[in-house]
């Protein structure tokens, strides 16, 4: 018996079986063409859109659509980037240091074509221009400072680093801050650094006690010189008191002599008045009066 190809081929193209299979098969191919046409975006985020390997736009936050099999996607962030680095470097006066700095930076949504085609990835621009240049920038402005002036004036030289890395990093990046966030010098150092302000404190401590004493002497001189001046206006006081009872005095005197010279019967007054009415036992030359001592004399009968 001869087998009929024709007739078995046409049979299993319309053979029922196979309806479900090329359903199942242009359903999923469907399916894939729907959830590979549209993409979202993140807010704080922008989507690369590349048709064949070649940039077409920029996409928004939000969904977007693109064309399935011939167009890509890749995001990248906006939002803020931190750097950290641990940096070995020298003060001017030769003191070594570890520092701790770290950079706070973002993309220019105007410059993501140009972030993309030279370097693919924030990742990537990170390694190619961050960190080759910020560990010089750095080391170069913290070497013209002193050890001790790096810490005495730590804001100073975190705005001449933020100066200095903003130069530098120029381009499809922001720098917004560069923060010196630890200096670490050697114990050797450290040790001098507390020792010195031991001294210090010390001096501070000697001037401060040397101010006490020496405002207490002028207090004990200006004390001085006050009781010398009460002493002294005391005295002149008594002097002034003690003339012008000598000058009343004399007046007095004086004023009674003048007015014995007008009046010589004057005393004659005052005796007969402060007389007490007994005679004198004794006789003055040229007395009115003959003071005679009759106390001793004998009574004549």
């Amino acid at each position: 018996m001869l087998f009929d190809v024709s007739k078995n081929t046409t049979d299993i193209k319309h053979s029922p079986a196979r309806k479900p299979v090329i359903f199942i098969f242009l359903s999923a191919f469907i399916f894939f063409l729907v959830f590979n046409s549209y993409f979202t975006v993140d807010q704080g985020e922008r989507g690369i859109v590349l048709r064949f390997g070649a940039f077409q736009r920029i996409a928004e936050p939000g969904l977007n659509f693109k064309l399935p099999f011939f167009e890509s996607t890749h995001t990248i962030s906006l939002q803020t980037q931190v750097s950290h680095f641990q940096l070995p470097a020298y003060s001017r006066d030769q003191q070594p240091a570890n520092l701790a700095v770290s950079v706070n930076w973002h993309a220019q949504e105007p410059e993501l074509q140009k972030i993309y085609s030279e370097f693919g990835s924030l990742a990537a621009l990170e390694a190619r221009i961050i960190q080759p240049r910020l560990p010089q920038a750095v080391k170069t402005v913290f070497g013209s400072y002193v050890a001790a002036s790096s810490i005495q004036n730590r804001a100073k030289l975190n705005t001449d680093i933020f100066d200095s890395v903003s130069k530098v990093l120029h381009g499809p990046i922001v720098i917004e801050s560069v923060q010196l966030d630890n200096i670490d010098f050697s114990d050797a150092y450290e040790q001098s650094v507390e020792q010195r302000m031991l001294a210090e404190v010390e001096v501070a401590k000697l001037q401060q006690n040397a101010l006490r004493e020496k405002v207490q002497a002028e207090i004990t001189v200006t004390r001085a010189k006050a009781q010398a001046e009460s002493v002294k206006a005391q005295a002149a006081a008594e002097a002034d008191a003690t003339r012008m009872k000598g000058e009343a005095e004399a007046a007095a005197i004086k004023a009674k002599g003048d007015a014995l010279k007008q009046n010589p019967n004057l005393v004659e007054l005052i005796k007969a008045e402060r007389w007490n009415g007994e005679l004198p036992q004794t006789m003055l030359p040229n007395s009115a009066v003959p003071f005679i001592d009759v106390k001793n004399q004998p009574v004549r009968e």
